[in-house]
């Protein structure tokens, strides 16, 4: 009679009946579940009891009716399963809705496939479609004619225009939509609206021959405001009738039919066909082609001149080098990044500043501050030699041999010559060094 006792329903916490004398410390309990302070692993059944116990208890609230128990002992197989169906019996299958939630629920997910939609469907881009089918009442004419922002094949533009037409959800976002644009916006799209076939049988009367003026379309619009788009303009009624007189689309113009015949003109006849005389007065191009002929002259010129200053000219060294030698260069300096060709008989070496020029710039070949700005002088005799006179602080290696400052050295050819850990080879133009001792010896005989 007490497990009896314990196992019979209460209502809720405030109606439940004594505890039995087996759950002494034992709080008030809820679930199903035995409350023991002994931890072990549940049973399958009793994992389904407090699962039931569980949908029971969401299902029915705080108020629901539930079993509680708490005993030492524990509970037979015959008593587990008349908890067990006197649980399962008050759980109710999952509520079906009512068709007036059905109808609240349906509504809520509409709005989403709707605000997908005209993701890709602007406000501008309904505003314009709604004037332009206003004024063409063609839907085709519309999608050749528009320019959207996205690119809407003809049955994407139906489908737009129906659901505007007859969906009540989509035409209400979007006329919501289009009132929130800027006035600045809706004049821009009402000033790309299509013409009509009224509007362009009215500029159909302005002749092709006359060139009317701003005054003639804005006097066809003080005279048809009914027919022409309350934002049209004197100036886009000018530019539209342009457009048509080019594409001899006027009353008074008629298009040229094609040659009936086999033969088609082509681009060598029409030449043929052309007057030369005609030609001269557009071709006057000669004075123009004699000022830049002038310009271009005296530019050369300048080089010219500027030539001879240019005593030793700096070549960077790539892979396919030019020759060493011309019949100028007397010898060449060769480093490593770049090459320096002596034509004259004199030459200077150091470190170029703004109060110092030289001949050769040491800084060019690579580091040059421990360089006097005038280290040396290469000068070649007239029999034909080359020396080196050193003239700065620090020595001058020829071949491995120092030259002090104040002393000079003669320079073969190959030698190599290094300045301040900056290594160069001096090669001698023999061809040119022959003729000048040829000479020599001429001028010593006389």
């Amino acid at each position: 009679g007490r497990r009896g006792a314990a196992a019979a329903p209460g209502d809720g916490e405030s109606g439940a009946g004594p505890r039995p004398e087996g759950s002494r410390g034992c709080p008030p309990r809820s679930r199903l579940v035995p409350c023991r302070f002994i931890k072990r692993k549940k049973f399958d059944d009793e994992l389904v009891e407090s699962s039931l116990a569980k949908s029971s208890s969401r299902a029915k609230g705080a108020g629901g009716v539930e079993p509680g128990r708490c005993s030492g002992s524990e509970p037979s197989s015959s008593e587990k399963k008349k908890v067990s169906k006197s649980v399962s019996a008050p759980v109710a299958p999952s509520p079906v809705p009512t068709p007036g939630l059905a109808k609240r629920m349906k509504k809520s997910k509409q709005p989403l496939q709707v605000t997908k939609d005209l993701g890709r469907w602007k406000p501008a881009d309904d505003l314009l479609l709604i004037n332009a089918v206003l004024q063409t009442n063609d839907l085709t004419s519309v999608h050749l004619g528009v320019k959207f922002s996205c690119r809407f094949n003809l049955r994407e533009i139906q489908e737009r225009w129906y659901a505007l037409l007859y969906d009540p959800i989509i035409s209400k976002l979007a006329c919501q939509a289009m009132r929130q644009l800027h006035p600045e916006a809706i004049a821009a799209i009402q000033s790309k609206v299509l013409f009509s076939k009224a509007e362009e049988q009215l500029l159909n009367k302005v002749g092709s021959s006359s060139q009317p003026t701003l005054d003639t379309f804005q006097e066809l619009l003080h005279k048809h405001p009914d027919v022409f788009y309350p934002s049209r303009t004197a100036k886009a009624l000018q530019l539209h009738w342009q457009l048509m007189k080019q594409y001899y689309l006027l009353d008074d113009q008629t298009v040229q039919p094609l040659p009936k015949g086999d033969q088609v003109l082509n681009f060598s006849d029409a030449e043929d066909m052309l007057d030369d005389s005609k030609l001269n007065s557009l071709l006057s191009l000669s004075p123009e082609l004699t000022v830049a002929d002038r310009r271009q002259k005296r530019e050369i010129r300048q080089l010219e001149q500027e030539l001879h200053k240019w005593q030793v000219l700096v070549d960077s060294i790539t892979g396919m080098s030019s020759p060493d030698f011309d019949s100028q260069t007397l010898a060449v300096l060769r480093g490593r990044m770049v090459r320096y060709l002596m034509r004259s008989r004199e030459i200077t070496l150091g470190r170029a500043t703004k109060d110092n020029q030289i001949d050769v710039d040491l800084a060019l070949e690579g580091p040059a501050w421990k360089i006097s700005r005038k280290q040396g002088v290469i000068k070649l005799k007239n029999n034909g030699d080359f020396f080196i006179a050193n003239e700065g602080r620090r020595p001058i290696y020829i071949d491995g041999r120092p030259v002090l400052g104040g002393n000079k050295w003669k320079l073969n050819n190959n030698s190599v010559v290094e300045i301040a850990s900056l290594r160069f080879v001096f090669l001698i133009n023999q061809d040119l060094i022959a003729l000048i001792k040829a000479e020599a010896a001429k001028l010593a005989q006389q």
